[in-house]
């Protein structure tokens, strides 16, 4: 019988040396809360059968938005430390019964699939294990006045990260030993299992698993991942509903008052429709219909923003990111200026986007055609994504 996996998530602590308002784990890194992507290296494995957030109780609100969609345990608090919140984390699975478990910082945002894999395998072999990589510097320890006492070896010396890979009662039992013994001050739970007598192995960590914890990293990290996302795409999109019977329309998402309704696909949300167009024109995965087929009954008044979210999610699922959307609404009523603000907080909401991404603007076709002559209304879209460069 294959060995149960399961990952302890830690996110509990305030991480406030980053700068901003909120903890680092939830500061944004290209659009996204820096956690989500330490959550879902865990979840999205397809060898780990439960993955537990240890989060601060006051962050609640901000953690269920970054994981939302994700296959995740309900959260648990944290502790006054890390080891007590990993030690939280560990007592929330035990009914999970798991045979080996891995221990993460969310502040590690770039944890490779690969590298999760090697933890998994190197747990199944030894009791505690590590992903550690070499040292390029020379390393020097000095004293308190800071003079150099000796220039080590670092040929023997390695940087530590995590995810840290561990036989699950054996750490569980390391945890409560310590607990019992009064200690509460080990850096990582190798240091821990090192105390409680287990040997640590090493396996082969990654240069870009890096920890973000000054305002330099995130600047950093940034830089390098935009680097990696070299393929720059615009798509295109349009759409057209006309008038009907109803007292609103909906337009990317909020209901506007209008003595007309409008007919068409689901909710006949020309903007919202526009833009999913828009982005999977960008994606060149073909169009909201293929996806979303008008025939299909299941679409019928269905709310647009569910259609808006499956494209954003095509974005990330190809490891992307979303630059701008940009929308033109073309009508002679209702009037998009009132509704413009409350228009782009909503796809920046959907999309997962900063306000300063979502541009909404609106025109009239001058009393020509079938928007002049006030049978319908159209919207124009453009979505710049970016993606890591693929033939």
């Amino acid at each position: 019988m294959a060995a149960m996996v399961a990952a302890v998530v830690v996110a509990a602590g305030r991480g406030l040396r980053a700068g901003g308002d909120a903890p680092k784990q939830y500061r944004a890194l290209l659009g996204e809360p820096l956690i989500r992507p330490s959550l879902a290296a865990f979840s999205q494995h397809g060898e780990i059968s439960a993955v537990q957030p240890v989060v601060h109780p006051d962050d609640l609100a901000l953690f269920r938005s970054a994981s939302d969609g994700l296959r995740l345990l309900p959260p648990v608090n944290g502790g006054a430390t890390r080891q007590a919140s990993v030690r939280a984390g560990l007592e929330a699975l035990q009914s999970h019964r798991p045979d080996l478990v891995l221990v993460h910082d969310a502040a590690r945002p770039f944890a490779s699939n690969a590298l999760v894999t090697r933890a998994i395998a190197a747990a199944r072999v030894n009791a505690a294990a590590v992903p550690v990589v070499p040292v390029a510097d020379t390393v020097k320890a000095v004293d308190a006045s800071g003079a150099v006492i000796e220039t080590l070896d670092r040929a023997q010396l390695r940087l530590v990260q995590t995810p840290q890979a561990f036989a699950y009662p054996a750490l569980l039992d390391a945890h409560r030993r310590a607990k019992t013994a009064g200690r509460d001050d080990f850096t990582d739970d190798a240091a821990l299992a090192e105390w409680a007598g287990l040997t640590v192995s090493t396996f082969a960590g990654e240069a870009e698993n890096v920890k973000l914890t000054t305002e330099d990293d995130f600047v950093r990290a940034e830089a390098a991942q935009l680097a990696r996302l070299s393929d720059v795409r615009t798509g295109f999109g349009f759409d057209v509903h006309p008038f009907g019977e109803g007292n609103h329309v909906m337009l990317a998402g909020v209901r506007i008052a209008h003595p007309r309704g409008v007919s068409g696909h689901s909710d006949a949300d020309v903007v919202l429709h526009a833009l999913v167009d828009a982005i999977l024109g960008a994606l060149a995965e073909g169009d909201i219909g293929v996806h979303f087929p008008p025939s299909d009954p299941q679409w019928r008044g269905a709310s647009s923003d569910r259609f808006l979210a499956f494209a954003v999610e095509r974005v990330r699922a190809r490891h992307g990111l979303i630059a701008h959307l940009d929308v033109t609404v073309v009508c002679e009523a209702p009037r998009i200026g009132p509704h413009r603000d409350a228009m782009r907080k909503r796809i920046a909401e959907i999309a997962g986007v900063s306000l300063a991404r979502v541009a909404v603007k609106a025109t009239t076709s001058e009393k020509m055609g079938f928007t002049g002559r006030g049978e319908g209304l159209a919207a124009f879209a453009t979505a710049t994504i970016r993606l890591p460069w693929s033939d």
